[in-house]
């Protein structure tokens, strides 16, 4: 029985590593579908080398540096159990409450989401950065800053101890790519023709928004995956309250972003419905696992109202997100993460408040951190590409190529 259990739980987590890996061609494609066609490839690119160094990078030390393995005494700040993989002293197995799985799956399922905080700046740095800078953050970025985090939670470091509560990652992996994606944004500044003279924000109109919604669906079905596989088990009762309270926290989002957004703005606007759809994904991302499928609408409503808010708020600031990130995986990782203090079973000011401390630790390490980087990386390599190529497109300049290419020039 306990075979069967074991075997069970090892192949949900690789089919959910499968789903998690697959969220990448969806960022992917949202991040193509909102921008212009003159960046295209760069996008592409940029997201290949994240998930490839990602990868590396997390194998390197980042698995190691998440997980070392705090002792009683230890403070639970930051611990390295060495670099590579070590396979645990009872074989390859991980053994967790509902029966464990392999250490190679707990590895292979760990390190896809190392990378999915990386992604979460590529999109709002989109179309004026420049790529080598861009692979050094995503480098040092996945490699010690988000392993450094996560350890504090789910390697049971000092918030651990304090009782925050993350799941799946409001905070962990969707914060923790939004601080970052704050701090590029505005060393970045805004793209070419974003703001007018009097500095009120113009539409930048996305190239392909088929290809935007594909991608959300993707990310939608990838979400099942990273909630589902967060059950670190294939425990049934678990997994299947995951899913539900996911899959309505983002249809919730989707519906209330688009009523909210045509209130106000009297159309119909897709890319707001695309981005409500993922706000209450992230919302729900904290505690999938503790919210009723009505505690799960309410989350996906409120963030979809949120996500509104959250974008005319970025225009205000004069920042310039292509796609929104910093409203979706941000502010609505921060309300899902509030979320668990006002619905989850340890809802109640305390938990609240401890949920709140989390959120500002982790805040001020981000920021600092990601700060340091990007600002060292601008007054070294530089950031930001020449005004030419940025009217002209990275494609070109960067890539040496283009996405779509007009093969009737070749006809004979």
């Amino acid at each position: 029985m306990e075979t069967a259990i074991f075997t069970a739980n090892n192949v949900w987590m690789m089919i959910c590593t499968g789903l998690v890996f697959f969220m990448h061609l969806g960022f992917s494609f949202l991040e193509i579908g909102l921008t212009r066609q003159k960046n295209t490839i760069n996008i592409l690119f940029k997201n290949l080398f994240i998930i490839c160094a990602g990868l590396l990078m997390y194998y390197i030390g980042g698995f190691n540096l998440m997980y070392p393995g705090f002792g009683e005494n230890s403070t639970g700040i930051i611990k390295f159990a060495g670099f590579g993989l070590t396979i645990p002293e009872n074989g390859l197995s991980i053994t967790y409450a509902n029966g464990g799985y392999t250490y190679y799956t707990d590895f292979l399922f760990q390190g896809m989401f190392a990378a999915t905080a990386a992604t979460i700046v590529s999109g709002a740095v989109a179309e004026r950065i420049k790529i080598g800078g861009f692979m050094i953050f995503t480098i040092i970025y996945v490699g010690l800053i988000y392993p450094i985090v996560g350890s504090w939670k789910w390697g049971g470091g000092f918030l651990d101890t304090l009782g925050f509560y993350d799941f799946a990652g409001s905070t962990l992996v969707h914060s923790v790519g939004g601080w970052a994606a704050l701090v590029a944004v505005y060393l970045l500044g805004p793209r070419i023709g974003k703001f007018d003279e009097n500095k009120n924000p113009k539409p930048i109109p996305g190239h392909n928004l088929p290809l935007a919604a594909a991608g959300v669906l993707i990310l939608w079905l990838g979400w099942f995956g990273f909630n589902g596989g967060s059950v670190l088990s294939a425990e049934p009762g678990a997994t299947s309250l995951v899913l539900v309270t996911t899959s309505l926290a983002a249809a919730a989002g989707g519906i209330s972003c688009f009523l909210f957004s045509t209130l106000r703005y009297k159309n119909y606007d897709i890319t707001m419905f695309l981005n409500g759809i993922l706000g209450g994904l992230v919302g729900i991302t904290a505690g999938a696992d503790q919210m009723s499928p009505n505690d799960a609408v309410i989350i996906g409503i409120l963030a979809g109202i949120i996500i509104v808010f959250g974008v005319s708020l970025v225009d205000r600031l004069k920042l310039d997100d292509p796609v929104g990130a910093i409203a979706v995986h941000l502010i609505c990782g921060i309300w899902g993460t509030l979320a668990v203090g006002i619905f989850g079973k340890m809802a109640g000011i305390a938990q609240f408040i401890i949920q709140m401390e989390g959120i500002a630790i982790i805040a001020i390490f981000c920021l600092s951190t990601s700060y340091f980087i990007l600002y060292i990386i601008k007054r070294t390599s530089g950031l930001r590409v020449s005004e030419k190529e940025e009217m002209e497109g990275l494609d070109q300049h960067e890539h040496g190529m283009n996405a779509y290419p007009d093969f009737r020039s070749n006809e004979h």
